[in-house]
C-alpha cells in the first residue's frame, strides 16, 4: 500500500502539468491560450493551482471523465469560472471535444487543440507503467481488448497530456499510434507485470 504522496510540478510552453507521485497518481493539466487558462481535470494542490493561474486569466475548469470529478467543482467555484463537465462542443474554448468512451459508468471526452497539435486524454491513454508497459504511452488496462482507435486515430498530436502520468511534449503521434497498435498484443505483458506494477 502506498502511504506517501508527493506532487511534482512541470511548467512547459503550453501551460502547467502536476502529477502525484504516490496515491492515485493523478495528473492535472492547465493549458494557456491567448492568456486564458483552462484547468483540465485538476486536483487541488495549492502550489500547482497558483502556478497555473499565474500564467493568465482563469477561463474555466474542464472535467473530462464522468466518474472521477476530482476537485473540479470546488476549484471552479473558488476561481469564479465555469465548470465544464463532459463538454459537447467547443464554444468559448480553443479545443474540440471528442467522445472517447461513451457507455454506462464510463463517459470520457478527449480534447484536441488543433493550433498546438495537443491532445488531452484523461483515462483511456496513460503514461504510468501500468498503462505503458515499457512504452511511452499505453491504453488503460480495462480497454485493451477494445482500444479507442476510432476516436483517437484521426489525430496526429505533437503533445499528449493524460490524466495519469507525465505529459509527452514531443513526437506524441508516434507514442499514441504505438499504444493503440500494441494494445491487445501487450496483454500477456500486462498479466505478467500487473502484480508488481500495482504495488508501486
Amino acid at each position: 500500500m502506498v502511504l506517501w504522496v508527493k506532487v511534482s510540478l512541470h511548467e512547459h510552453e503550453l501551460g502547467v502539468t502536476w502529477l502525484e507521485r504516490g496515491g492515485a497518481f493523478r495528473t492535472g493539466n492547465a493549458l494557456v491560450a491567448d492568456e486564458r487558462v483552462w484547468l483540465i481535470d485538476p486536483f487541488d494542490h495549492p502550489e500547482s493551482i497558483a502556478a497555473a493561474t499565474g500564467r493568465g486569466t482563469p477561463a474555466g475548469v474542464v472535467q473530462l471523465l464522468d466518474r472521477h470529478s476530482r476537485d473540479c467543482a470546488a476549484i471552479a467555484s473558488r476561481l469564479g469560472v465555469p465548470h465544464l463537465r463532459l463538454p459537447a462542443n467547443s464554444a468559448g474554448t480553443p479545443f474540440t471535444p471528442v467522445r472517447v468512451v461513451w457507455k454506462p459508468r464510463w463517459r470520457e471526452v478527449a480534447l484536441w487543440w488543433h493550433d498546438e497539435r495537443a491532445l488531452v486524454v484523461p483515462e483511456a491513454i496513460g503514461t504510468l507503467p501500468v498503462f505503458a508497459l515499457g512504452r511511452r504511452a499505453g491504453v488503460h488496462p480495462v480497454l485493451r481488448l477494445l482500444p479507442p482507435r476510432g476516436p483517437l486515430a484521426p489525430f496526429s498530436p505533437e503533445r499528449l497530456f493524460v490524466g495519469h502520468g507525465d505529459a509527452i511534449t514531443s513526437d506524441a503521434d508516434a507514442a499514441l499510434r504505438e499504444a493503440l497498435a500494441h494494445s491487445r498484443r501487450d496483454l500477456p505483458k500486462l498479466v505478467a507485470q500487473a502484480p508488481k506494477l500495482l504495488r508501486r
